[in-house]
């Protein structure tokens, strides 16, 4: 076999002296891996940034006591109908609390657990937001708001205000943007809530809190917990609602179900939770990797009709180097050095190119009212992206040149040299 420096220099000598068609397969590489770094990098950043305003705000276990009617009515039990079929019409709830029976021995045996990054307490209630003759009916939900900042990022969603301002508030409110709005309330105001006992307390407001979900901003609030189980007339072992963070959001379906056993809740998991919305995000993720890919082929067929074209442009070449003692795998060998050449530097520029792309997507400024802390476009600069691009580039340049390069490598030159 001949040597490497050898083949690679003719390989070197056959791409200058068509420069142009090299430039073009070169480029197309280029563009191909420029236009899937840029895609993939901008698409997966939108995704994440839809995720995150969902799932940031969503526990990973969502534990509570759920109103439902009662499994086995009073006449299953009674021995007289044990074997008949009973129909019962009508049938109620069973009388049951929102409470939490021992909540906070609960919420300590589930941060003991290695798994569990955190369990915050809540206190949820109907209210009506008072402020003159308008009355808005809302939810308003007390919060340990430190906590809730550290493990749910509930200070990404404060537009006025801080968390620190509502911790150091006995009577101070956290107010959705969307009541806010449509009282003209603003930080240092004060706005009057009622329970639906009919009790009315008076809050300042100390911030303004926006989830970027219309619906949900028209109507919720958050106080400290003491406030709101003051308001209610609790004591300060009345929770309604427990939140779990957990290390990894994979422990948190077998995690429901084990509490739902073990305390008689109802522990609803993050995945079953919001179903349908990671069904669209996994489709979303499907189509913007099926665009990328199909970039890549695209560039791969460019490159394998140049090099094909370069092989009948260079039988005299080849009859040559097989005359003069170039076996048929020393040919093979140089056609595909050609391709691995032109995969490298379309490949290199293709990432440089995405890059800078996406870097100047990424400075782009991105309002919208939905979403208040986001400056700019979300762009996801994820490494394995960069390298899954260069890759494909090398494997797809290998096979787009190996087809021809097998064909160069069964060119018998005798037919070559007696047809000229």
């Amino acid at each position: 076999m001949i040597s490497w420096r050898i083949i690679l220099g003719i390989a070197k000598t056959h791409l200058l002296s068509k420069i142009k068609q090299t430039a073009t397969a070169a480029l197309g590489v280029t563009f191909g891996i420029g236009a899937y770094i840029t895609l993939v990098c901008f698409m997966t950043g939108l995704n994440n940034m839809l995720d995150n305003l969902i799932l940031n705000q969503t526990p990973h276990i969502h534990i509570y006591n759920e109103i439902e009617p009662s499994k086995k009515q009073p006449i299953s039990l009674y021995e007289d109908f044990e074997n008949s079929f009973n129909v019962v019409h009508s049938i109620k709830p069973k009388l049951s609390q929102k409470k939490i029976h021992n909540a906070l021995p609960i919420i300590n045996y589930l941060e003991e657990k290695d798994n569990v990054k955190g369990a915050l307490p809540q206190v949820k209630t109907q209210i009506f937001y008072i402020a003159g003759s308008i009355e808005i009916g809302g939810n308003l939900t007390g919060i340990n708001v430190i906590d809730e900042a550290n493990l749910f990022n509930l200070s990404d969603y404060i537009v006025k205000g801080s968390p620190e301002a509502l911790h150091n508030s006995d009577n101070g409110i956290l107010l959705g943007i969307g009541i806010a709005e449509k009282m003209s309330l603003d930080i240092g105001d004060r706005i009057q809530i009622s329970t639906i006992k009919g009790d009315i307390f008076p809050l300042k407001i100390v911030g303004i809190y926006q989830s970027g979900i219309a619906d949900l901003d028209a109507i919720q609030s958050f106080a400290n917990v003491k406030t709101v189980q003051r308001i209610l007339g609790e004591a300060e072992n009345y929770i309604t609602d427990i939140n779990v963070k957990l290390h990894n959001i994979e422990d948190a379906l077998p995690l429901s179900k084990k509490i739902e056993q073990q305390f008689n809740l109802k522990a609803i998991d993050i995945k079953t939770a919001n179903a349908q919305f990671e069904t669209g995000t996994t489709i979303r993720n499907l189509i913007t990797y099926a665009v990328s890919i199909a970039l890549l082929i695209v560039a791969g067929f460019g490159i394998y009709n140049i090099l094909n074209m370069l092989i009948y442009e260079k039988m005299n070449d080849i009859a040559i180097l097989k005359a003069t003692g170039f076996s048929g795998k020393d040919v093979q060998f140089i056609f595909l050095s050609q391709a691995m050449i032109i995969g490298l530097v379309g490949g290199v520029l293709g990432l440089i190119i995405g890059f800078s792309l996406a870097s100047i997507i990424d400075t782009l400024p991105f309002q919208t009212q939905a979403l208040p802390t986001v400056e700019t476009f979300p762009v996801n600069f994820n490494p394995w992206f960069f390298v899954i691009g260069f890759t494909f580039a090398m494997i797809s340049t290998f096979f787009a040149g190996y087809l021809p390069s097998k064909k160069a490598k069964k060119i018998d030159p005798v037919k070559i040299i007696r047809g000229q």
